[in-house]
């Protein structure tokens, strides 16, 4: 009886870990979806609101200022921040090319639906999520990562699309700030405390109204092109795992800045992205069908994401 009780325990045992797992992951994201669901509840209600207020707010001063006071603050050390941008630009650049390639492949119209599937959520979702799961140390990663993403997203890459045009400027406020903070870090100028502390405060306003502008985004977003969006978020949140991973190895990171890396590229499409390709092309039911499966699909598998990276969630370990 001892020997046939064995497996059920061990069946018993493994559904609850798994269940403690799940249970363990919600509660750590319940700030996350706490600050998103109140911006659906938003929009669904239609309640007054300018979007375009807390975009310009985040993009222009808040988000700007939580670059700088992290990095100018950081505990990481001037060559792993390096390593880290080196190491986003590369993992970006392959996820790019991949994606480039099997669109093509699958004769998709590639310069339309490349942007919306190359580029993940690193800003209102990523950020959050990468300092719940790593902490400080993991928020510095996840924020130089945010940089280089948010750079190439907003001047570089958006060429892709023909009918941008001059609108595909090279100014970059997280850009500028990312630089004056990793220079005067290098020059070791001190800044005054006052100078610092409204630094921080404008900077903390800026992931909850990042996950506010997120929820309400979502419920402007149509519903079609549910098919082939579904795909495109296939590919987004395994590719985005697949091409950070074979990165980490090839330039040998540690677990922790592998990890935090590889939590941002399997974030979901970007809502930028999909708004650049809803303004610019005719795919905008694809694009915002990836958004929104891609979106539902990471909060469903965000456990195991979070176990793959190596995330330290409250319960797992016991």
């Amino acid at each position: 009886m001892t020997t046939g009780a064995q497996p059920d325990n061990k069946a018993f045992s493994l559904m609850l870990g798994l269940i403690s797992f799940y249970l363990s992951t919600l509660t750590m994201l319940a700030p996350v979806i706490a600050c998103a669901g109140i911006g659906v509840f938003w929009g669904v209600r239609k309640l007054p609101v300018s979007n375009e207020f807390i975009t310009l707010l985040v993009t222009s001063f808040s988000m700007p200022a939580l670059v700088f006071q992290t990095l100018y603050t950081t505990e990481l050390d001037n060559a792993t921040l390096i390593e880290v941008g080196l190491s986003s630009f590369i993992s970006l650049g392959l996820m790019g090319i991949v994606i480039a390639v099997l669109l093509h492949y699958l004769k998709l119209p590639m310069r339309s639906l490349w942007l919306v599937t190359t580029f993940p959520n690193a800003g209102n979702m990523g950020l959050p999520l990468t300092y719940l799961a790593f902490g400080e140390t993991g928020l510095s990663a996840a924020v130089i990562f945010f940089a280089v993403a948010s750079f190439l997203q907003n001047s570089v890459c958006l060429r892709v699309f023909p009918s941008a045009g001059k609108s595909a400027g090279w100014f970059s406020p997280v850009l500028l700030a990312s630089v004056t903070a990793l220079l005067f870090r290098w020059l070791a100028i001190p800044l005054p405390d006052w100078l610092m502390e409204a630094v921080k405060m404008v900077g903390s306003i800026s992931v909850p109204l990042m996950l506010l502008s997120l929820g309400l985004a979502l419920t402007g977003i149509p519903s079609g092109g549910l098919r082939t969006g579904a795909f495109l978020a296939t590919l987004r949140l395994t590719l985005g795992l697949l091409c950070t991973w074979l990165v980490s190895l090839v330039l040998g990171l540690s677990p922790e800045i592998s990890g935090v890396i590889m939590l941002q590229m399997a974030m979901p499409c970007a809502v930028a992205a999909y708004m650049y390709t809803a303004r610019y092309t005719n795919h905008a039911g694809d694009a915002a069908g990836a958004v929104m499966v891609s979106t539902a699909a990471f909060l469903i598998l965000s456990p195991v994401i979070l176990l793959l990276v190596g995330a330290s969630i409250p319960g797992l370990s016991d």
